[in-house]
């Protein structure tokens, strides 16, 4: 399926907003560290030679706002570069808004999703055998792990009681237990941003899209923005063990973020992460079409609780790192015979919008079909070094 990226893949309120990013410069075959100032995409890598070392500035939105750049464009031409069949090399386009931070995500932090992974390592990676787990698991417990605040004496009676019902599970350990799960979702600069194709691995038969909202978060633990990702999920695989989480999740294309970070400023603050709402849409060339909305305050632990877990004193990121804060939306809506829910096809375009943070869009390829990655950290410190932008950090 074609698709194009327009305006509408900015917040609503783009004017107003502080969005830091990347873009693909083909004359310095590299990649800059860029700002949009009135539809225009604004090169600020003379200041930081990357994102990670702007997103350690102490007040990373009042430090762009007073830094000069090259214009390269704008910023409709870059989205509309940005697709592969449109895509012209000899002009720049976007890429994910992340570099050298780690990436990492929060898992079963929705009481849906979390009901969804139970149900995947109940039917041991077999689709056909879900909907009936299902059905026992809601018959159970429904969903009343809503209201039950992870790791609370109310979440240890709750975890006894499933125990003698031999209901437990790992999933819901981690779901309502004091403990968050924290895993690795991909390598610094592997994730793929707005308009490139994400890869689903040739082995799987039961995978799905994962939208959610991802912190950016500096070495010194502080949040400082978030943008848009798709935690690509093999379902089949993971469900078959959670020790093969590495293989679920971290593929070829499996991790897209975009379009861009959005800074906090006065005008975009925590309180407006919590309170995101975030839109997935799913259409196939086979016609199919699939909608789904999840909101923020429905997680399960606060933003800064998850923040919290993932560094601090025990556990430092000195590039700081992207978090996947996880996904409430599980599809599970047939999509070929009965009983086999959804999975994705190969020409799946996948949307994840949020008014705040703008529309992130990627089209389902396999893994062994979209481009290698080959742009990692050696090569980004011998483009940067080659184009005299190390030691100029201001």
């Amino acid at each position: 399926m074609r698709y194009t990226l327009g305006p509408d893949s900015l917040p609503q309120d783009a004017d107003a907003a502080t969005l830091v990013g990347r873009a693909w410069l083909p004359d310095a075959d590299g990649p800059a560290v860029v700002t949009i100032r009135e539809g225009r995409v604004i090169d600020v890598t003379r200041h930081w030679p990357t994102v990670s070392l702007l997103l350690s500035e102490s007040d990373p939105t009042a430090a762009l706002a007073q830094a000069s750049g090259a214009d390269i464009g704008a910023i409709t031409d870059l989205l509309a570069n940005s697709t592969p069949e449109a895509q012209d090399k000899s002009r720049p386009w976007l890429l994910a808004p992340c570099d050298l931070q780690a990436v990492k995500a929060a898992g079963v932090t929705f009481v849906r999703s979390m009901l969804e992974r139970v149900i995947e390592e109940q039917a041991k990676g077999d689709p056909a055998a879900a909907e009936g787990i299902r059905a026992e698991m809601q018959a159970a417990i429904g969903d009343d792990l809503r209201a039950v605040r992870p790791g609370s004496p109310e979440a240890q009676r709750l975890k006894q009681a499933l125990v003698e019902r031999r209901l437990w599970s790992q999933y819901l350990e981690v779901g309502i237990g004091p403990d968050a799960e924290i895993f690795t979702k991909a390598q610094p600069l592997s994730s793929v941003g707005t308009g490139a194709e994400i890869g689903i691995h040739p082995v799987s038969t039961w995978n799905n899209p994962e939208p959610e909202v991802v912190l950016a978060i500096g070495p010194d633990g502080v949040i400082r923005g978030a943008a848009l990702g798709n935690d690509v999920n093999l379902r089949d695989v993971e469900g078959r063990s959670a020790l093969l989480l590495g293989k679920a999740k971290d593929n070829n294309g499996s991790c897209a973020i975009g379009p861009f970070i959005r800074l906090l400023d006065k005008d975009f603050t925590l309180d407006d992460i919590r309170q995101a709402e975030v839109v997935l849409t799913v259409e196939g060339d086979d016609g199919f079409h699939l909608e789904g909305r999840s909101r923020m305050g429905e997680i399960s632990r606060d933003i800064t609780e998850i923040a919290g877990q993932a560094i601090g004193p025990n556990h430092q990121y000195p590039d700081g790192l992207m978090l996947f804060t996880g996904t409430m939306f599980a599809p599970i809506e047939d999509r070929d015979a009965a009983g086999q829910g959804f999975t994705h096809k190969l020409g799946d375009v996948v949307t994840i919008a949020s008014a705040r943070l703008g529309r992130l869009t990627n089209r389902v390829n396999r893994t062994d079909r979209i481009p290698p990655w080959r742009f990692g950290a050696a090569a980004l410190m011998h483009n940067l070094s080659a184009r005299g932008m190390l030691g100029t950090h201001r």
